[in-house]
C-alpha cells in the first residue's frame, strides 16, 4: 500500500472528493516555520537586455557584459528581456504542458522512469527513487533534449513545441555563457572546450503544482540549488518561486515575456566560487501553477573543475572544488533527498587556516 501511495500523483490527491486538509505525508510546515519573513522586492532583481550582449556598439556591449557579471555575482538570478523568443511560443508551450498533466493517469505513468538518466521520466514529489518519507506538492515531466532529443508524442504538438523552444533557448544560453566568460576575463572558447558544451547535456523539466487547500503546510520543492551551468525558467501567471538573498526568502514575479535565469552548481565550480549557485524553493497556491525549466549542463563525460587564471592564482587563490565527472555529480544529487547545497558542499576543498 505504501508503494501505491508513493506512485500516486499529487494531482490525484488534490482532486480527492471533499479534500479539506493536506494528507500528513505532504505536510512540511517546518520549512515555513524556520524561515525568515519574506521580503517582496521584485524591482531589485537584475534585468539583462539580451539584445545588447551582441551589440556592435562597444559601450552598449561592455555595459551589458558588466550587468550580466554583476547579476551572476550579486544575485545568481536575473531576468532576461529582448531574448528573441516569441511570447506566443512560451504561452503555447505552457498550455500544452498543462494538457499533459491533465491526461489520464495511466497515460502519464507509462513514462515512469526507473533511473536518473532515463530520457523520459514522469513522476511526483522530487524523485521517487530518493526514498522520500515526506512528499512535495509537485508532479513533473523530465526530458533529455540534448545532445539527443526525447519527448512524449502526447498531447498533440507537444513534441514539436518542445523542440522549437529548446532550440531557441540553446541559442540564448550560448550567448549568455559567452557573456559570462567575457565578464570573467576568460579565453573565449575555454568554457565551451573544457566542458564539451557542443555535446552538453540539457534537461527539459515541466513542473505541475496543483491547487492546494492548505498551501501554508506544504512545499512544491524544498530549498535547493540546481545542477548544471544555467537554468532558464518560464511559468504561467501564478507566482511561487522564491530565492534566498541575504538570509531572507524573496518572492520572484518575473516581468511579462522575460525568462528567469539562475546560476547553477557547475558554474560555481567552474568559476571557483565567484558566481555561486543560489538556494531557491517553490511554494504552492490555491490555484495550479506550472513552470518549465531548462537545465543547461556540461557534457556527461566532462570533468568539471575550476577554470585556470584568473580564477585560480596559486596560493593566493587556490582551487576551491574537487574535480568531478558531471554525470557522477548529478547521480549523487538526484538519488537522495534534496538538502540545500549539500552535494556541492561535499566537493568543496577545506583550506588550511594560516
Amino acid at each position: 500500500m505504501a508503494c501505491e501511495n508513493k506512485m500516486k500523483s499529487v494531482k490525484v490527491v488534490a482532486e480527492l472528493p471533499n479534500l479539506k486538509a493536506v494528507p500528513s505525508n505532504y505536510s512540511v510546515d517546518h520549512h515555513h516555520n524556520s524561515s525568515p519573513a519574506i521580503d517582496s522586492i521584485d524591482d531589485s532583481l537584475p534585468v539583462v537586455d539580451f539584445s545588447l550582449l551582441s551589440s556592435e556598439d562597444p559601450h552598449q556591449h561592455s555595459k551589458a557584459i558588466q550587468d550580466l557579471g554583476r547579476a551572476c555575482e550579486q544575485w545568481g538570478f536575473f531576468m532576461v528581456v529582448n531574448h528573441g523568443i516569441a511570447e506566443s511560443l512560451m504561452k503555447e508551450l505552457i498550455g500544452v504542458a498543462n494538457e499533459f498533466f491533465l491526461m489520464p493517469e495511466e497515460d502519464k505513468w507509462r513514462y515512469k522512469g526507473q533511473q536518473v538518466f532515463d530520457p523520459i521520466k514522469y513522476g511526483t514529489s522530487f524523485n521517487y527513487t530518493s526514498k522520500e518519507t515526506t512528499f512535495y506538492w509537485r508532479d513533473y515531466l523530465k526530458l533529455s533534449v540534448h545532445p539527443d532529443f526525447h519527448s512524449p508524442h502526447q498531447p498533440k504538438n507537444f513534441r514539436e513545441l518542445i523542440w522549437e523552444y529548446c532550440e531557441k533557448c540553446r541559442k540564448v544560453t550560448k550567448m549568455l555563457l559567452s557573456g559570462i566568460s567575457e565578464s570573467l576575463g576568460l579565453e573565449e572558447e575555454l568554457m565551451r572546450k573544457s566542458l564539451d558544451l557542443d555535446s552538453g547535456f540539457e534537461v527539459f523539466v515541466a513542473n505541475y503544482y496543483p491547487a492546494c487547500p492548505q498551501p501554508e503546510l506544504v512545499m512544491g520543492l524544498p530549498p535547493h540549488s540546481d545542477f548544471g551551468l544555467l537554468t532558464l525558467l518560464i511559468q504561467n501567471e501564478v507566482g511561487g518561486l522564491q530565492i534566498q538573498q541575504n538570509g531572507k526568502w524573496i518572492n520572484i514575479n518575473p516581468i511579462p515575456n522575460s525568462i528567469l535565469v539562475n546560476t547553477a552548481d557547475h558554474l560555481e565550480i567552474f568559476t571557483n566560487g565567484k558566481y555561486k549557485s543560489v538556494l531557491h524553493r517553490a511554494v504552492v497556491k490555491k490555484v495550479p501553477r506550472i513552470s518549465i525549466g531548462i537545465a543547461n549542463c556540461p557534457a556527461m563525460n566532462a570533468t568539471v573543475r575550476p577554470a585556470a587564471s584568473p580564477l585560480i592564482q596559486n596560493e593566493r587563490l587556490p582551487p576551491l572544488y574537487l574535480p568531478m565527472k558531471y554525470s557522477e555529480y548529478v547521480e549523487k544529487q538526484q538519488t537522495k533527498p534534496l538538502d540545500g547545497k549539500s552535494s556541492l558542499d561535499q566537493i568543496k576543498i577545506k583550506l588550511k587556516q594560516t
